[in-house]
């Protein structure tokens, strides 16, 4: 059984103001291995950060079946961790704080709660920094401080869309070396959503490369180079060229169509 199922997922969003429906993601099925990595790769609208969060449980499909650990999926639960583009945080609490902060809402102690956010303190490399405020920190710290949040309630899976999308370029690259230890380390099921391909292929080992809206799968692409990648080597390029030579041939098809 797949950690992640979609089956014939079609979203269709009502715009009432123009009297029109939108056809946004179009008979996705999918299925999604437990410890993956997995990156959803296309252009702006098409549908990718709709199919995170109908897995987040945050919007319901139209129509078709949406199973993780094969049980269907009808809201937001504690098996997803979700890590939005802008990390959110609650600007009065500190980073610990805002690690543990669903660990308050379950009526656990100060000190439990600390005691436990530590270990993610130190799992995305902010001892030191565990008592300052979101202002007092980078956006890349800040983004940590999402991550940490999200793996402290232990999900199988974790849904993240964007999250480096802000970042300056080196500390992205940071933030990519960072991720992937994590992952390796944890060995939970990441779906990440991205428009980068040189992003979906030094992070994913499977690039799931969707149309333009309204949003289908043109192919997923497993890719199994070890790491760290060479972003150099032959075997990379080769699978970017692949993946750019399908999204041109999408492209150059919608072009026609028009």
């Amino acid at each position: 059984m797949a950690a992640i199922e979609l089956r014939n997922i079609v979203k269709v969003f009502s715009d009432k103001r123009r009297g029109r429906d939108l056809l946004t993601l179009d008979n996705i099925n999918l299925d999604i291995e437990a410890n993956d990595f997995v990156c959803l790769l296309g252009p702006s609208g098409c549908g990718k950060s709709t199919l995170l969060n109908i897995i987040a449980g945050f919007e319901q499909a139209t129509s078709g079946r949406t199973l993780v650990g094969g049980k269907q999926v009808e809201r937001p639960g504690s098996d997803r961790g979700v890590v939005f583009q802008q990390p959110t945080l609650m600007p009065w609490l500190t980073a610990i704080d805002n690690i543990a902060f669903h660990l308050k809402l379950k009526g656990v102690g100060k000190a439990e709660r600390h005691h436990r956010a530590m270990e993610f303190i130190d799992l995305v490399g902010l001892r030191g920094f565990e008592h300052h405020h979101p202002s007092e920190m980078s956006g890349g710290m800040n983004q940590r401080v999402g991550i940490a949040r999200a793996l402290l309630m232990n999900p199988s899976v974790i849904l993240m869309d964007e999250p480096f999308a802000a970042l300056d370029a080196q500390t992205k690259l940071e933030m990519q070396e960072e991720l992937v230890a994590i992952w390796q380390k944890r060995r939970c099921t990441i779906v990440f959503v991205t428009h980068s391909v040189d992003e979906a292929l030094v992070l994913g080992n499977k690039i799931v490369v969707m149309t333009k809206r309204p949003g289908r799968i043109r192919e997923a692409v497993n890719f199994d180079l070890p790491r760290p990648r060479d972003i150099t080597s032959p075997e990379f390029n080769d699978a970017k060229r692949h993946i750019l030579a399908l999204i041109r041939e999408e492209s150059t098809r919608l072009a026609q169509a028009s």
